[in-house]
Formats: C-alpha cells, structure tokens, sequence
C-alpha cells in the first residue's frame, strides 16, 4: 500500500512538472510570435546619456555610412571615423537663451535640432531604434 501511495504521489508530481514546462514552453513561444519583449529593448535615456560620455560607444553606435555631413560652404564632407566629432551636448543641456532648440521623441526614433536664426548655423541629428539598440543615423551640420 505505501509503495502504491508513492507511486501515486510521483505520477501526479510528475505530471505537474510536465505541465509547468509546457507552459513555459508555450509562454516563450507566444513572445516569440508577439516580437520582443519591451525589457530586451534598449532605453534611450540611457543609450543618450552614455552615448555623450563615452566616445568608444559613441563611435560603435555610428551607423556609416552617415547620412547627412558637415558642411562648410563650399565644401561638402561625408562623416568618417576619421573626421567624426564626439558630441558631448545632450538637447536638454543647449543654453536656449543663445539657441533655438527642437526635439521630437517617437517610439523608434529621436531628432534633435539646433539653430541660431538668421545666422547661416544649424545642427540635426537623428537617432533610430534598429534591432533593439539605439544608433546615431544622420548627422547635419551648416555652419556659413
């Protein structure tokens, strides 16, 4: 009887067991269909703050080649490794009272302007979610 008893008790812990890792199972498959979980998605008030502490991660979260440039007036570059800025003002932190500033945050991307009016001055930059990680993608600057 007692050996009976034990059998029992493990069949039912057994098929409890079995139940719990087909939910787990089925659990990691609906966040599969349903895309990435928002914890695996880089936030941007951090990816932003280190992005202009950090110059090696800067340089690693540069998407080249770089859209837009550096432009100069009559001359016209494209951004390189070699010829890249590291920048060190967030949006937040621009003296408004010397500069006009715009930013706009959506769900996969960030722009951010920065102008002095009728002065031949401007800076965007635009950042994008791309598989999950923050990247600078287009770089502007005039300065006539």
């Amino acid at each position: 009887m007692k050996k009976r008893n034990l059998i029992t008790r493990m069949v039912i812990i057994s098929i409890f067991v079995l139940i719990s890792l087909s939910n787990c199972k089925q659990t990691k498959k609906e966040s599969a269909r349903q895309g990435i979980s928002k914890s695996s998605i880089e936030s941007f008030d951090s990816f932003y703050d280190r992005f202009h502490k950090d110059s090696i991660f800067q340089i690693s979260r540069l998407r080249f080649p770089l859209g837009g440039g550096p432009d100069r007036g009559d001359v016209n570059e494209e951004w390189t490794k070699e010829n890249w800025s590291m920048l060190k003002t967030k949006i937040y932190d621009v003296d408004t009272s010397q500069y006009k500033v715009y930013f706009k945050k959506l769900k996969k991307s960030f722009t951010e302007k920065v102008w002095i009016v009728n002065s031949g001055f401007k800076l965007e930059y635009r950042f994008e979610l791309i598989d999950n990680k923050w990247f600078l993608v287009s770089a502007f600057e005039l300065n006539n």
